[in-house]
């Protein structure tokens, strides 16, 4: 079975509510940010927020709720796009 099509939910999140993060890439709107273009940067590489909150998708992936507070936006953000730069205390 490939990577992708394993389910994370059996593995703990790699995220906690309150982890300081940075995004590893820009991730655009795909239509589902509202007041922001199609398209439209929301995000840069390397940005840094805080883990909001965890959720799941598909029961198949975590999803976690990444606040930019510099850029005033919420995204919600898989694994592979984020990088731990400080955990919670």
């Amino acid at each position: 079975m490939n990577q992708e099509a394993a389910s994370e939910l059996y593995e703990d999140p790699a995220f906690e509510p309150g982890d300081k993060v940075r995004a590893v890439r820009a991730v655009r709107n795909d239509g589902t940010y509202p007041g922001v273009a199609v398209g439209g940067f929301l995000i840069e590489g390397g940005d840094v927020g805080y883990v909001k909150s965890v959720g799941t998708y598909l029961n198949r992936f975590y999803v976690y709720a990444i606040d930019f507070v510099d850029r005033g936006v919420l995204v919600g953000m898989r694994r592979h796009e984020l990088e731990l730069l400080e955990a919670a205390p």
